[in-house]
């Protein structure tokens, strides 16, 4: 059978969740073989495994933590080299887009970025993206080379499938160009408690009707109740209600939860672009005839200040 590479995002030996949904993807086209690079990527074996991984190549140095990008494409052109395998996944996250990018030119190879779902084809693997603000789907194949692919999280289910892990130590060596571009400092974001907005399999997002940072703290409760993450508008944070690193749309970040939920939010195309792919959106606006609602499965017309307190109130009850 086929292998297929998988490259891991983890932070210090804990691996998060895209790659094992990569792992779910992995499985359908061939044997998966895990790629962790840097400190703690020996840790990473036993949920690798557990996964589905049947193999797992690991390398740490210096220079995955000091320089930008290029190491880690190093490292993985080395395994790409060491396994000839059928594909390359990617984490579909800024880092991981330029990844995929730098390997699939050394390689000579097709790249398709964003999917949202792969499936095994008769003349290699497909892959279904969302185009046009998720007004149409597209599959599409790379037609030549190795695929190079890179998968939007959320995109499949995690699902244990234990599998051998063997755990291989992976030699890299690093191209002039490496050292080329060097870390100078590091800020640890602010930890909220709640999941990676791009991560989350549910979004709670507050828009222009939230009317004020004081009010956001409605939307905050309401995902605290679901465990999941907040997101904004580019109306909220424009007005500066909230956070940038939160907004959701074409000029912040793209999520694609299980479950989407827009409290005064009017639909605009640029929002759009960044949730349209969730699996189920409910949208809350007292304006009945607002854009969001063409896109939703569910839709409550009226006021969120009296609706998501109820909601909140009725999470709570039935968790309790």
């Amino acid at each position: 059978m086929a292998e297929i590479l998988v490259y891991v995002d983890h932070v210090d030996g804990a691996v998060r969740k895209p790659t094992l949904e990569l792992l779910t993807l992995a499985r359908r086209l061939g044997e998966p073989v895990a790629v962790a690079l840097g400190n703690g990527a020996a840790d990473t074996a036993a949920a690798l495994a557990e996964h589905g991984a049947v193999k797992v190549l690991t390398a740490d140095a210096a220079e995955f933590a000091e320089y930008l990008v290029v190491p880690k494409v190093d490292a993985l052109q080395a395994a790409y080299d060491a396994v000839s395998p059928a594909a390359v996944l990617v984490p579909s996250s800024a880092e991981g887009k330029e990844i995929a990018a730098r390997l699939a030119v050394r390689i000579g190879s097709g790249v398709i970025t964003d999917a949202v779902d792969i499936e095994a084809g008769d003349e290699g693997p497909v892959a279904t993206q969302a185009a046009f603000a998720a007004s149409f789907t597209t599959k599409s194949r790379v037609s030549k080379g190795t695929p190079v692919i890179t998968v939007k999280p959320n995109s499949a289910p995690v699902e244990a499938a234990p599998a051998a892990g063997a755990v291989e130590t992976l030699a890299v060596s690093f191209g002039p160009l490496a050292t080329g571009t060097k870390v100078t400092a590091r800020t640890p974001r602010e930890s909220t408690g709640r999941p990676e907005l791009t991560e989350a399999a549910i979004v709670v997002s507050g828009g222009r009707g939230v009317n004020g940072a004081e009010n956001f703290g409605i939307i905050e409760a309401l995902a605290d109740s679901l465990g999941a993450a907040v997101g904004a508008s580019r109306a909220a944070v424009d007005a500066g209600w909230y956070p940038h690193s939160n907004q959701v749309g074409q000029t912040g970040k793209s999520v694609s939860p299980q479950l989407y939920i827009a409290s005064g939010i009017s639909g605009a195309i640029q929002h759009r672009a960044g949730m349209q792919t969730s699996k189920t959106i409910v949208a809350i606006n007292k304006d009945a005839e607002a854009p969001i609602f063409d896109l939703v499965d569910y839709g409550v017309v009226g006021d969120l200040f009296d609706v998501v307190p109820q909601l909140t109130a009725e999470v709570q009850a039935r968790k309790g």
